[in-house]
């Protein structure tokens, strides 16, 4: 791949300090906008210990902190990363690893290694074949590469353009997701505005409710608590309807046998509408049904 990365016509060293390799291999791009992560689809160009070129479902910015995931063909794992885009030409964009672990650039060397020594086994080389001239007076200090284009590849063509409908295709699908799930986050807080306004409760005082109060049940005197001399009084805090009658109750204190007693009277209660605005209003409020002998 250091030939394939060099411009053609190039005749010098190659400004390239670690080479690349290319590698076809699905990834995952995530980047952070308005504080919600955006996944965005794509496929891997080429790969080295620094950095990554990929074709990606939809542009980055130049300078964005992204993260990236991507399967190598050998790593059971996938290779997760953060990176920066350092560029972007519509839809290809390249990254260059940020903070990359000393076991992560060594697992693309030695897997770069090992395709190398794949293809010089199988009689192929990974990149196109170059011819290169030495100086018989400088030795190995310097060297010239003429490149020798690759014959046309019309699988690879016709590879490019599937790849590039699954990703239109794959963009569409997402697309589709993102817009149904807003639509259902609006519905979500239209519901809610529509209903938060019954679940709201008006703290009433104890005497202002006595006022309103239409119909008591005297609570019955369990025999049990007869039997054990229980007296006392019990605070109950009711919830009352629009329509005056009690929804909602749940004892403060007292034993158990009373406050069973207790609810089970404020339950056949009945209060005039509390009004707010001239409205009637759901209310919350305490009262105390005593037990004496």
């Amino acid at each position: 791949m250091a030939a394939e990365a060099q411009a053609h016509g190039w005749s010098g060293v190659s400004r390239r300090g670690v080479p690349r390799f290319p590698v076809q291999a699905a990834l995952d791009v995530t980047v952070l906008r308005s504080g919600i992560p955006d996944t965005v689809p794509g496929r891997s160009v080429n790969v080295c210990e620094r950095g990554i070129a990929a074709i990606l479902a939809q542009e980055l910015v130049p300078g964005e902190a992204v993260a990236v995931e991507v399967q190598l063909s050998h790593v059971t794992a996938p290779l997760r990363a953060r990176a920066i885009v350092r560029h972007q030409d519509k839809l290809c964009s390249g990254l260059e690893f940020v903070g990359l672990p000393a076991e992560q650039r060594d697992t693309i060397r030695n897997w770069t290694r090992e395709v190398n020594q794949k293809a010089e086994v199988g009689g192929s080389a990974i990149v196109p074949k170059t011819e290169r001239i030495g100086d018989a007076n400088e030795g190995a200090r310097k060297t010239w590469v003429r490149r020798v284009p690759p014959p046309p590849n019309k699988k690879a063509a016709t590879a490019w353009i599937i790849f590039f409908l699954l990703v239109g295709f794959a963009a569409a699908v997402y697309w589709l997701h993102w817009n149904r799930g807003w639509e259902e986050l609006e519905s979500g807080l239209k519901t809610q505005q529509a209903t938060s306004p019954a679940n709201i409760h008006v703290p009433v005082p104890a005497e202002v409710m006595e006022r309103l109060l239409v119909h008591r049940v005297p609570p019955t005197y369990p025999a049990a608590a007869r039997k054990e001399n229980l007296q006392g009084i019990i605070a109950v805090d009711i919830v009352v309807d629009r329509d005056g009658s009690v929804v909602s109750m749940r004892a403060l204190n007292g034993p158990d046998v009373l406050a069973r007693a207790a609810t089970d009277a404020l339950r056949w209660w009945k209060f005039e509408p509390y009004r707010v605005n001239g409205e009637p209003a759901v209310v919350e409020t305490t009262v105390a049904v005593e037990f004496k002998r």
